[in-house]
């Protein structure tokens, strides 16, 4: 596969000529170096997009016509799906299972964003005098769409798929981690007809081509997931040029184990919640607060089932637990669980580095017992396979433990009281709340978060928003 920059619907090596490696975490392999490209590379592909954003072959383009240059890109990408999860599963160390179920998702998401094309309209309103009064939604320009490791491509397109179908051009620019299914769609966008910069991916470091993309006079939005700390730096950038700026944040998210509820399905739920992605998931259930009266059952079926969750090779279809990213992310979870144990939670299960076939930055499900909401592994985003349980006396301490958080992004809730259940979403400040299910997610189902976990959202309807300006007509009559 081609590794270089893409932009202008061309190859190109990043103009400083420089190269960065891209491993393996599960066999500390490097399975390819990708182009390091930088602020004279990403002014080359704001030039390409805003040309392109500019021009007949993309303004003239009618709406039903880029619907159907995605449905294309969607079959193309479906066609290869073997190859894509294969790759996500290398440069990230999730398993094949969940890469399959990650890039059947974004298949999904480019043909829903298709339908939307040419769907997108403005209203008639009903103004005073003798005017006839209407909106445009016009595509906002360029866009820059900075995505995480953990999702590779799949939250990439929750970017582009909706940049695209509104009528923007874009630069996307992933991961240093993980940049080479993004690389590997660019071939996907050029077969299915895109024109010359429409898409364009430049790889390579955030302080570098990220902050460049931010910071670029040129660029009219940026599309952000990732860490808190890092969105909070993008605001302050984007400030200086009057950016639109949306956030997906990080999270601390509650998954709550009412007594009433089905405990088997509930202990399932918590598992699915905290260790599918190996826990590198913004959503995940990390913490899990649990009723007192039910508290022993489930530790010790949380404990049980963390135990038989072997990490192996990701690609063996029966793993489960896949290596974490990098090197870099194995120590940063194990130094959350050195100062779990040391401020008094009690481990429970798991803890430990392990290696597969002597290989891999793979962690132990790890499930902490007797946690506190002021310790630390209860308030910061570990982003690693490790559960922190708390227990609530009632309704309303049980709700206060969920909203003790500077976070919002989910939440999840297991009851048999529907009405409790209602009452428990309305209460708790977080972008998606799941009730007796955990870690799902749509096409059509907008995502995002409330409080520290950011604002405006991927998915559904509610994405386009961000790519849309809106324009008032006024014609006398």
């Amino acid at each position: 596969m081609k590794t270089d920059l893409f932009i202008n619907n061309e190859w190109r090596p990043a103009a400083s000529g420089k190269r960065f490696p891209v491993v393996n975490p599960a066999t500390e392999a490097v399975i390819a170096d990708a182009a390091a490209g930088d602020a004279a590379d990403v002014d080359n592909a704001v030039r390409a997009a805003k040309a392109c954003f500019e021009s007949a072959a993309w303004r003239d383009l009618s709406a039903r016509k880029r619907g159907r240059l995605l449905f294309k890109a969607a079959d193309l990408l479906e066609a290869r799906l073997d190859e894509f999860s294969r790759l996500e599963s290398a440069q990230n160390g999730k398993t094949l299972f969940e890469a399959k179920i990650e890039l059947t998702m974004t298949v999904n998401t480019l043909r829903y964003y298709a339908g939307w094309a040419d769907k997108i309209v403005g209203d008639t309103l009903p103004v005073d005098g003798p005017f006839l009064a209407y909106t445009l939604r016009e595509p906002i320009g360029v866009v820059g769409a900075i995505v995480p490791w953990n999702f590779p491509l799949n939250i990439a397109s929750w970017k582009f798929a909706p940049a695209l179908a509104a009528g923007c051009t874009i630069i996307l620019k992933p991961a240093s981690e993980t940049p080479l299914t993004a690389l590997l769609f660019a071939e996907v966008a050029l077969e299915a007809g895109l024109p010359p910069g429409a898409f364009n991916v430049v790889s390579g470091g955030g302080s570098t081509a990220g902050a460049a993309l931010v910071r670029h006079p040129d660029v009219d939005k940026i599309s952000f997931t990732g860490s808190t700390e890092v969105g909070r730096q993008i605001m302050k950038m984007a400030a200086d040029t009057n950016k639109r700026v949306t956030l997906e944040l990080g999270g601390k998210s509650p998954n709550i184990i009412f007594a009433d509820a089905d405990l088997k399905a509930a202990v399932r739920g918590a598992q699915t919640g905290i260790f599918y992605g190996k826990g590198e998931v913004c959503a995940a259930g990390s913490r899990l607060l649990v009723e007192r009266s039910v508290h022993q059952q489930v530790i010790e079926q949380l404990a049980d089932g963390a135990k038989k969750l072997t990490p192996g090779d990701p690609l063996d279809k029966n793993t489960r637990l896949g290596a974490l990213v990098s090197k870099k992310q194995q120590e940063t979870v194990l130094a959350y669980i050195k100062q779990g144990v040391a401020e008094g939670a009690q481990l429970v299960a798991g803890g430990h580095a392990v290696k597969s076939n002597g290989k891999g930055y793979f962690v132990e499900a790890t499930v902490f017992d007797g946690v506190q909401p002021d310790m630390t592994i209860a308030r910061e985003e570990i982003f690693g396979p490790v559960l922190a349980v708390l227990t609530f006396d009632d309704f309303e301490h049980g709700v206060k433990l969920a909203n003790q958080t500077i976070y919002g992004l989910a939440a999840g809730i297991w009851t048999k009281d529907i009405q409790k259940a209602h009452r428990a979403a309305k209460a708790i400040r977080a972008g998606t709340v799941w009730i007796n299910s955990y870690n799902f997610y749509d096409s059509g189902a907008p995502f995002g978060g409330f409080k520290a976990s950011g604002f405006g959202r991927d998915l559904g309807r509610e994405a386009l928003d961000g790519y849309l300006e809106t324009k008032t007509v006024w014609v006398q009559l």
